[in-house]
């Protein structure tokens, strides 16, 4: 399907067609076709967020299950961020305005309160006994 998009005086406003593709079982009836191509930017938004934020392609795996997992986790990131929105406070950066409605990106910036105020369930580190120098010579 080629998509050409038109300003308000109905001229062409992009001179190089947009192609898009449909994978599934039919293609959805064309009039219903440009409520899918608004939902694409919604995605692109998202796989930008996965990327940049949650550092989706920075991992080095070393099998395609590792990378299968590691992808899987991804939309439950998202969504534990999405049903975090009300338990952060916002906490913008001095340059940003402060938010009623959270982003997914300024819950993920405010998570730091929430996780000192949960903790960890790992046990405090053990102290580790100095050892001198006379204790490490070997005794005749």
């Amino acid at each position: 399907m080629r998509v050409e998009r038109l300003d308000v005086q109905g001229n062409l406003r992009v001179s190089k067609p947009l192609w898009l593709a449909w994978v599934g079982e039919e293609m959805p009836p064309k009039k219903s076709v440009w409520r899918l191509y608004l939902r694409r930017f919604t995605i692109d938004h998202w796989y930008r967020f996965l990327k940049q934020r949650l550092h989706w392609t920075i991992p080095k795996l070393g099998t395609p299950k590792q990378c299968e997992r590691w992808s899987d986790l991804m939309p439950l990131m998202t969504w534990e961020l999405w049903l975090a929105r009300d338990i952060v406070t916002d906490n913008p950066l001095p340059w940003q305005k402060s938010l009623d409605k959270l982003t997914p990106g300024r819950v993920a910036q405010a998570m730091g309160g929430v996780l000192a105020a949960i903790g960890t369930p790992a046990q405090l580190p053990k102290p580790q006994r100095i050892v001198s120098r006379l204790e490490t010579r070997i005794t005749p």
